[in-house]
């Protein structure tokens, strides 16, 4: 049975201190890494004999407008299917520089995710084969999932402020 513990050392033992803030919500082994290390640190958990972490589950992004330098977050799910064992890799990256590297040369499952993500946050896989959006219209001059909008209607008349503590 493979453990999150044997995995976090051996993970620490091959990237040191490029793999960080481990964590086990739920049981789910969580760390994060940088975008340098992102896809040798996918490639080392594909290959490596004991692991077998061989399916990439999901990819998602995140947005946090108020932390300054780390904006984004892509978050990596992985799963061996030989251990049952579960993985969630985040790397932040900022607003500024919104690039990371495409994991499609891993993982072709990787193609679509990727480009959902794009679509909808606009994180920019460097290398991806066909980077378009994928649910969204071409025309669109957004990404809809960023906080990037007022929460509320500015314009609207029916409500009276005092009942919502303005």
């Amino acid at each position: 049975m493979l453990t999150n513990q044997e995995v976090a050392e051996g993970l620490l033992e091959k990237f040191g201190d490029q793999v960080f803030d481990f964590e086990e919500p739920y049981g789910l082994l969580t760390l994060s890494t940088t975008r340098e290390e992102i896809i040798p640190l996918m490639e080392f958990l594909r290959d490596h004999k004991n692991y077998q972490v061989i399916f990439l589950t999901d990819i998602t992004g995140i947005q946090y407008p108020d932390n300054t330098g780390k904006e984004y977050v892509v978050v990596y799910h992985m799963h061996s299917f030989v251990h049952n064992f579960r993985i969630r890799i985040k790397v932040a990256i900022p607003a500024s520089d919104i690039h990371i590297p495409t994991a499609t040369g891993l993982f072709a499952s990787a193609n679509w995710m990727e480009r959902e993500t794009y679509d909808f946050f606009g994180i920019l896989f460097d290398g991806h084969p066909n980077l378009k959006r994928i649910l969204n219209i071409e025309e669109m001059d957004y990404f809809p999932m960023r906080k990037e909008y007022p929460l509320e209607d500015a314009t609207r008349e029916d409500k009276i402020d005092a009942l919502f503590g303005r």
